[in-house]
C-alpha cells in the first residue's frame, strides 16, 4: 500500500550504525538518557497507526522515517514524539474539531518547509513589501556582478575528511522548542581529501561533541558530510552534518 501523504526527502544522511541513531533519538528527546537500545515508533494521522523506523535526517530539526512499505517520510522530531502518546488520536480529534479548514495533518506538512526557515537567513515579510514598492535601481545588477565573483562550490556529496578550527560557540532560535539550538562556528575549514578550502561553517553542538570539551581556538579533524546551507542570523554558508572521528590536533 502507497501512502500518498508521504514527504520524500530529496537528500538525507542515513546513520551509520544503531550507535549514531540511538545518540540522535536521545537528543531530540524520542528516547530517555538511559535507553541502551531503540524501539518502534508509531506514526498517527487520520485515523492511521503506522509503525516506523528512524533511519536518519535531513539536519538536526526534520527526521525521516521509514514505514513498512519502505516509503520514507520527513517529519519534525516534536511531531513524532507527541504521536507516541496513548491519546494523540483523541487530542488530534479535538484539535480538528476545533479549527476550520486546518487539521493536524496541513501543519505537519508545513512543519519540515518552517523548520528550514530557521536555518535560512530569509527577510522577514514585511521588509520584502517595502523592497518591492521602493524604485528600482541598479542594485540587483550590482548583486549579480557580485554573485558572478563568488561562485558555489562544488561540494563532494559524500564523506570527505576534513580540518576546521573552532571559532565561536553561539545559539540560533528554534520555533519548535522554548530553548535555542546550540551551534558551533569553524573557522579555516578544508577538506584535506580531495584538498578544497571551504572557508567558514557551523555544525549542531550535540551532546557528542560536548564531550570533547572543544574550547575557542581548537583545530579539529573529522569526517563529515558538507552541504550548503546558511546558519540564522550569521554568514556562515556551509554546514557541517554528522561530523564523526572527531579529533583535536595537537601543536607540535
Amino acid at each position: 500500500m502507497v501512502h500518498a501523504f508521504t514527504i520524500q526527502p530529496e537528500t538525507y544522511t542515513t546513520f551509520e550504525d544503531e550507535t549514531e541513531q540511538l545518540e540522535q533519538c536521545k537528543e531530540w528527546g524520542l528516547l530517555s538518557e538511559k535507553a541502551a537500545k531503540t524501539k518502534t515508533f508509531y506514526y498517527k494521522n487520520n485515523g492511521m497507526n503506522l509503525s516506523c523506523d528512524i533511519v536518519g535526517l535531513v539536519d538536526k530539526m526534520t527526521a525521516v522515517i521509514e514505514f513498512d512499505n519502505k516509503q520514507l517520510h520527513c517529519i519534525h522530531p516534536s511531531y513524532l514524539k507527541e504521536m507516541q502518546a496513548a491519546n494523540y488520536s483523541q487530542r488530534l480529534t479535538a484539535a480538528t474539531d476545533e479549527t476550520t479548514g486546518t487539521d493536524a495533518a496541513e501543519s505537519e506538512t508545513v512543519a519540515p518547509a518552517a523548520v528550514e526557515s530557521i536555518a535560512d537567513d530569509s527577510a522577514p515579510a514585511e521588509l520584502e513589501a517595502e523592497q518591492a514598492k521602493a524604485p528600482k535601481t541598479k542594485q540587483p545588477k550590482e548583486k549579480a556582478a557580485k554573485k558572478e565573483k563568488a561562485p558555489k562550490l562544488e561540494l563532494p556529496e559524500d564523506k570527505v575528511k576534513m580540518i576546521a578550527t573552532v571559532q565561536e560557540f553561539t545559539t540560533v532560535p528554534n520555533n519548535f522548542s522554548d530553548n535555542d539550538d546550540e551551534v558551533i562556528i569553524y573557522e579555516a575549514v578544508s577538506i584535506t581529501e580531495p584538498a578544497m578550502e571551504i572557508g567558514t561553517a557551523w555544525s549542531s553542538h550535540s551532546n557528542t561533541l560536548k564531550k570533547l570539551e572543544l574550547e575557542v581556538g581548537d583545530t579539529v579533524t573529522f569526517e563529515c558530510k558538507i552541504v550548503a546551507k546558511k546558519l540564522s542570523k550569521h554568514p556562515v554558508p556551509y554546514k557541517i552534518n554528522n561530523p564523526a572521528k572527531m579529533q583535536k590536533v595537537t601543536a607540535e
